[in-house]
């Protein structure tokens, strides 16, 4: 069986790829890194969310319970407008360098299941790491069981969070001045 280190950003978003990559034979194990999560109950809250589900579908989960906003907010202050690829850098190294330190086969991201992710510059930046920590990166567009993740972590009834993680972005989903200015 191949074993693959999945990065989970939430539960929500775990849903579809565990189930696809088990129906495809794969060994998985959860790994929770994303220092980007604002402000700390957020953080919280997914990461219990993410760990219930986990619990409850005999899933392994790796990672701690640092909350690394800091070191998160120093790599993007000044850099705004990079700031979802240093994210998606910032958690997708510690992901692949955990999983060839761990003997993983291969790894990949639940950032492949949303939507709204920049997935081109995702995979790229995957392959790359892949290449830097000599792991097979696994790539799939899980895009494709939207709808079905929804449903489920619905049926579920997972806390669902209403914005992408990050500070810049909970800014965008509730400051009504920055939704006007972007709908222009």
């Amino acid at each position: 069986m191949n074993n693959l280190l999945l990065h989970a950003c939430c539960g929500p978003c775990t849903v579809y790829p565990v189930t696809l990559l088990r129906k495809d034979g794969f060994d998985v194990t959860a790994y929770a890194y994303n220092p980007n999560i604002h402000p700390y109950r957020e953080f919280k809250k997914r990461l219990t969310t993410l760990k219930t589900y986990a619990g409850n579908i005999s899933l392994p989960i790796l990672g701690d319970s640092k909350y690394g906003l800091t070191e998160f907010i120093r790599k993007v202050a000044f850099n705004e407008k990079e700031r979802c690829e240093i994210c998606y850098i910032t958690r997708l190294e510690e992901t692949a360098r955990m999983a060839s330190d761990n003997h993983f086969d291969s790894f990949t991201t639940t950032l492949l299941y949303s939507k709204y992710q920049n997935h081109k510059l995702i995979k790229k930046i995957c392959d790359s790491l892949a290449e830097k920590y000599d792991i097979s990166f696994l790539y799939h567009d899980f895009r494709e069981g939207w709808q079905e993740g929804i449903d489920s972590s619905i049926a579920l009834d997972m806390y669902r969070q209403p914005y992408c993680g990050c500070i810049y972005s909970e800014q965008e989903r509730y400051d009504k001045s920055l939704r006007k200015k972007k709908n222009l």
